[in-house]
């Protein structure tokens, strides 16, 4: 690997890991906690690759030891620790997306007019259990109506649910940011990355818009056309995959597309 690569990827991993130093130290993550995820994470990927690659010879705790640096004493106390896994601990998030957009788009529960019409606590229709039913798959009613009263997206009255927030997005310092935090970050940088190595003819689209120039008086405009352009995106096409699910685990796959708004006050970062 050529060095201006590496001075590349240097650059890249400390803008990557600024504003994730900068939510654990707000939360209490130590810096030695922080090294071991990161040398627990090493030791992961290293066995994950080369299966990649498709080796013959069986991956060794020698081989990692040398792909890492890391002692194989350590590499062998890494690799017996647990596994997290990622995708059950996304499954609500993933579920409340559903069941808002299920609710928004979805004509049983929606009035003459199109708006998503309130909805009933007992089992006559429409009723919310109906709904969590048909989007929530696992995840209880009363479960699904807690996280998403918590996050400001419904309220009750008179024993019935009313959408109030068109998109689910947790409150502030719950352990569900912390979690869309991981899975968001995680799938963009994993599209970067295959994208580092794909063929022209594979790569995933990756693209965003930006300037340094854009009027302060305009920034307030810009985030909500932003905003509502990229809703209605979202939703056309949350629609589409609607539409197209299928119920065999075998013949499905987890696809995902993201959109997101940022804003740099400070320009100096842009001048290095």
């Amino acid at each position: 690997m050529k060095e201006t690569l590496i001075t590349a990827l240097n650059k890249s991993a400390l803008q990557i890991l600024r504003p994730l130093i900068r939510t654990m130290l707000r939360n209490g993550v130590s810096c030695g906690n922080f090294e071991e995820l990161v040398r627990k994470t090493y030791v992961d990927e290293a066995y994950s690759i080369e299966n990649w690659h498709g080796k013959q010879s069986k991956t060794t705790i020698s081989s990692v030891s040398a792909q890492t640096g890391l002692s194989r004493k350590e590499v062998k106390r890494l690799k017996e620790i647990e596994q997290v896994d990622h995708h059950q601990n996304d499954q609500k998030y993933n579920r409340a997306t559903r069941v808002i957009s299920g609710w928004m788009h979805h004509k049983e529960f929606l009035d003459r007019s199109g708006n998503p019409v309130p909805l009933r606590l007992d089992n006559i229709a429409p009723s919310f259990s109906h709904l969590i039913k048909t989007y929530s798959g696992d995840i209880p009613a009363k479960a699904m109506l807690d996280l998403l009263i918590n996050a400001n997206c419904v309220e009750i009255n008179n024993d019935m649910v009313y959408l109030i927030k068109p998109a689910y997005l947790p409150g502030t310092g719950s352990t569900e940011v912390a979690r869309i935090l991981g899975t968001d970050t995680a799938e963009l940088l994993e599209t970067i990355s295959h994208n580092l190595t794909a063929s022209d003819n594979n790569k995933r689209f990756q693209r965003k818009v930006s300037t340094l120039k854009l009027d302060k008086a305009k920034n307030l405009e810009f985030q909500k056309i932003a905003a509502q352009h990229s809703q209605a995106l979202l939703e056309h096409l949350d629609t589409w995959l609607l539409e197209h699910e299928t119920h065999n685990n075998e013949d499905s796959q987890y696809v995902s597309v993201g959109v997101y708004y940022y804003e740099d006050k400070d320009k100096e970062d842009h001048h290095d």
